[in-house]
């Protein structure tokens, strides 16, 4: 016969007081004078108010309760006392009682100091004296009291608190009295029907336990997408969809002379200050540079060319061989543009790319230093400003954004130039999405790209056009620290436009 659990030993002594006194007022009560653990006690009341055989009733109290210092301090004394009490008749040094002592050494000292129990030699602060023969411990004599329940007076609870040796600690037990189900015995409900039940043919007399068809089931483990990669995968999906190919993004780290002065962007460019830029100590500069091309962007910029005056100034290698984290992925695109120079034939190509770029921005609701750039560029002959409106409009569609406006900007690599703005449901505002525009001739023509062909291409960061499509108005709701997991959760699967 298997032996009772001590469970089924306090559930049946509990069954068997109520039986008998009609209730327990005090939970912990019954716990001690049985016994056992407040918490295994806790256990059986919460089964049986399962089963309606109990009606329990919360009772709250918070108490203070020691720290584990003041656990030590009620054992072994507090620390001004043992300090008194490890002081021989003769005097200790310092550095003798804090070996002994350890960390109660400092606070000892200030206590027993401030209680005037101690003092110094004359002439030598080392030496620490007994200045009398023996202590009455308070301090001890309190935690004891608060360790076993006694009340103690509010003066000493804050003195306590001030030290730190107690905090608030909420407990909570019950009273009980019999419920409308009570029973001196439980009884043991089946779960499930087994077949030794089917072949002994007692599942007719067994009772089973109700089933609560109400019960949430185990939650299925599964992954969200954040928004930021939904919206990304979508552009992607865009783009290859639209005969684009992906350019290689794998480098952060970049040169000035791709990220700037490839690009007819001048030397005294307020984009190249560090206030704008994140410039790397180390290492700081590049030595691999193609040289026949980066003698062509120096005469460019320097004396023009290619139907350009320049911007007549001393270009200095020293300022393009800088690295620094790459300001756009613009950088990408004119690597791309000039590996495709070298190619001859020369055969049109339609690149696009989506990754990280670093601006020394001031953090606000609609920028960050580091975001994701979503760069298109088409490389062909005889492209126009209307291909390019027309292959954004095209994009932007299929991204859901058909709210379109442009306006005319300025960009030291592109001529014309386009900003493009998308209006806001959420701020009720046109924002700008992206810069546009058709590369300049001073930035294709030293490439070795042949005459006539021209490059249309946008840029816009993957951040905006998803805070559009979220109706989000705070970029750090969406990318740091500050992401709501309950946005990315309750994302609907599929939303209009994409």
């Amino acid at each position: 016969m298997a032996e009772k659990s001590p469970a089924a030993d306090v559930e049946a002594d509990l069954l068997a007081h109520l039986n008998s006194a009609g209730e327990v007022s005090d939970s912990r009560s019954f716990a001690s004078s049985h016994g056992v653990s407040h918490l295994e006690l806790e256990s059986v009341i919460k089964r049986l108010s399962a089963f309606l055989i109990v009606d329990s009733t919360d009772i709250i109290k918070e108490t203070w309760v020691l720290t584990d210092e003041a656990k030590g301090y009620a054992a072994k004394g507090s620390p001004e006392a043992q300090l008194v009490a490890a002081i021989p008749p003769e005097g200790a040094s310092k550095e003798a009682l804090k070996a002994k002592l350890g960390d109660a050494f400092d606070v000892g000292m200030k206590a027993a100091a401030r209680n005037k129990w101690i003092g110094f030699e004359k002439g030598n602060k080392d030496l620490v004296l007994r200045k009398v023969e023996s202590v009455k411990d308070e301090l001890q004599e309190q935690l004891k009291r608060l360790e076993n329940g006694e009340a103690v007076p509010d003066k000493v609870i804050d003195d306590l608190k001030r030290r730190k040796l107690i905090t608030k600690e909420k407990s909570i037990w019950y009273s009980l009295k019999k419920g409308p189900e009570f029973v001196l015995k439980r009884k043991t409900l089946a779960t499930d029907v087994t077949s030794e039940h089917l072949r002994s043919g007692d599942w007719k007399d067994l009772e089973f336990k109700d089933y609560n068809y109400g019960a949430q089931g185990q939650p299925i483990a599964k992954g969200y997408v954040q928004p930021l990669m939904e919206v990304r995968e979508a552009i992607e999906y865009i783009f290859i969809m639209m005969g684009f190919t992906e350019m290689p993004t794998n480098n952060f780290v970049e040169s000035s002379f791709w990220n700037f002065d490839a690009l007819f962007q001048p030397q005294q460019h307020p984009a190249r200050d560090s206030h704008d830029t994140f410039f790397l100590k180390a290492p700081a500069a590049t030595r691999q540079l193609p040289e026949d091309y980066l003698e062509k962007v120096k005469q460019v910029h320097e004396s023009g060319g290619y139907g350009s005056k320049g911007y007549g100034y001393d270009w200095k290698r020293d300022e393009a061989e800088k690295n620094l984290l790459r300001t756009h992925t613009t950088a990408v695109s004119t690597r791309m543009l000039y590996k495709l120079a070298q190619e001859k034939p020369f055969a049109p190509k339609r690149y696009y790319s989506i990754d990280r770029v670093f601006r020394n921005e001031a953090v606000d609701r609609t920028h960050l230093a580091e975001f994701h750039q979503i760069e298109g560029l088409i490389c062909d002959y005889g492209l126009t400003l209307g291909d390019l409106i027309g292959v954004l409009e095209d994009f932007f569609s299929r991204l859901g954004m058909s709210k379109l406006r442009f306006k005319p900007a300025y960009n030291p690599y592109t001529e014309p130039s386009m900003e493009i703005f998308s209006y806001h449901d959420g701020l009720k505002k046109w924002v700008e999405v992206g810069n546009s525009g058709m590369f300049r001739p001073e930035m294709l023509l030293p490439m070795g790209l042949p005459e006539g062909v021209n490059v249309i291409a946008w840029g816009l960061s993957l951040e905006r056009p998803t805070m559009i499509l979220y109706g989000i108005d705070n970029i750090r709701d969406l990318f740091g620290p500050k992401v709501d997991f309950n946005l990315i959760k309750s994302n609907p699967l599929c939303r209009l436009g994409l």
